[in-house]
């Protein structure tokens, strides 16, 4: 089905919050912020949301950033130019000190408070509020069509689902598509209260209970006058300002039923990346009207020679000679030698190629060349960007291993993390 676009640009401005330390996705965000994470190969997670806006024709967006925001500051200022005649942008808030604010961002919506003296000046009657760490495509002109004609002051994007998935959520109970509830993460014997009507397909599924995807829309003289007087004091969106508004306020639910994931932790993580490679993924890179827009790196092909891939993506730039490479992700400028097998893997790749004279320089100290080596079986494993596997090496994860921190690598759910910048010497094995 197209997508539609909101038809007056002035009409929604967008806040795209940068995530806070990330710590459940560690070794990955030791050095980056949640949403500058590399996702399927060659794009930022922060491309999701950015992504969505612009195919909706959402072309001002503000991004709040604070815990290790260089990478992302860096890639959004790299990717993100409009033409000289368009009034789109991209704008980075990071966090700041100020005589009358000394505070770093204390949550949600003290990030959003804080950015409000820079979004005041722009002229809208919506603001769109987004996370920068999640993975879907969804028509915000649809949701924006919603919350007009429920009359409401908060829309919230809910997702049906199963009571397996319940706990893990903020679960809201509606009645005719307004919200008159809501719990944080309920425990399974509380269930039965908060059923909803979710829609005859969703309900012969078992996703009877409505998730926040905390993703919000709300008049915008009402989210200036809920931070700076009713909630002054209030840190979190989904927490505070959203429970306490639905008892005064028209909050309604815009339901959304096509695919959709937090990357909330190291499992959910590979999981969206591995499950790109399906004949058929939930989540559509290949689509004429949903582009993921990221850094044009002007690489050039991948080149293969003697490899069998199976269910795989390449990204542009890398040099393969493995065996096998099934159900994995390879992501830019990657280069895997000769008789390796990759299984199950996400490979983030590298930001530069080696010249002859490092590489030279490189073995001459036993340093392994930056990728993987040959003879190396790798399986179960994320390796993060930049890093050099030697020869002979056997990386197996699974359930067999305990979750462990190791110089080099991290063990989280079975799946082993190559630190960033890592290098494995010869014959290494976990």
């Amino acid at each position: 089905m197209a997508i539609r676009t909101i038809t007056h640009s002035k009409e929604i401005l967008s806040v795209i919050l940068g995530g806070g330390a990330g710590s459940r996705l560690y070794p990955l965000t030791a050095s980056r912020s949640k949403p500058a994470v590399p996702i399927a190969g060659k794009y930022r997670l922060v491309d999701i949301p950015i992504s969505n806006c612009l195919n909706n024709g959402i072309g001002r967006m503000f991004v709040l950033t604070q815990f290790n925001s260089a990478s992302l500051n860096r890639h959004i200022k790299n990717t993100y130019h409009f033409s000289a005649f368009s009034k789109a942008f991209v704008d980075i808030l990071a966090a700041e000190q100020t005589p009358d604010n000394p505070t770093w961002f204390q949550g949600t919506a003290d990030a959003v408070r804080q950015g409000l003296r820079h979004i005041e000046p722009f002229e809208s009657d919506y603001v769109l509020i987004l996370s920068g760490d999640q993975l879907y495509q969804m028509d915000f002109a649809e949701m924006l069509d919603n919350h007009k004609q429920t009359g409401a002051d908060i829309s919230i994007a809910t997702i049906p689902v199963v009571d397996k998935e319940a706990p893990e959520f903020g679960i809201l109970k509606s009645t005719n598509g307004i919200i008159t509830a809501f719990i944080e993460k309920p425990k399974k014997d509380l269930l039965p209260d908060w059923v909803s009507d979710t829609g005859e397909v969703m309900k012969n599924t078992g996703r009877n209970y409505l998730a926040s995807m905390g993703i919000y829309i709300f008049n915008r003289k009402l989210l200036f006058d809920l931070l700076l007087n009713d909630f002054k004091d209030a840190t979190d969106f989904g927490k505070e300002i959203i429970p306490q508004s639905i008892n005064n306020l028209k909050v309604a639910s815009y339901q959304y039923t096509g695919y959709w994931t937090d990357i909330g932790n190291i499992y959910s993580f590979f999981e969206a990346n591995l499950n790109l490679t399906q004949d058929l993924p939930e989540f559509n890179l290949f689509d004429n009207e949903r582009t993921i827009y990221t850094r044009p790196r002007m690489l050039p092909p991948a080149k293969i020679s003697g490899t069998t891939l199976e269910r795989t993506l390449v990204a542009e730039g890398s040099i393969i000679t493995a065996s096998r490479i099934e159900r994995s992700v390879i992501g830019i400028r990657s280069r895997i030698g000769l008789g390796s097998t990759l299984v199950s893997t996400y490979l983030m790749g590298n930001d530069n190629y080696e010249t002859l004279s490092e590489i030279s320089e490189a073995q001459s100290k036993g340093i392994p060349m930056l990728g993987i080596g040959e003879r190396c079986y790798i399986k179960n494993a994320i390796v993060d960007k930049n890093v050099r596997v030697g020869n002979d090496v056997r990386i197996n994860g699974g359930s067999h291993l305990n979750n462990q921190d190791h110089s080099l690598y991290t063990v989280k759910d079975g799946i082993i993390v190559m630190k960033k910048g890592s290098v494995i010497p010869n014959g290494f094995v976990i």
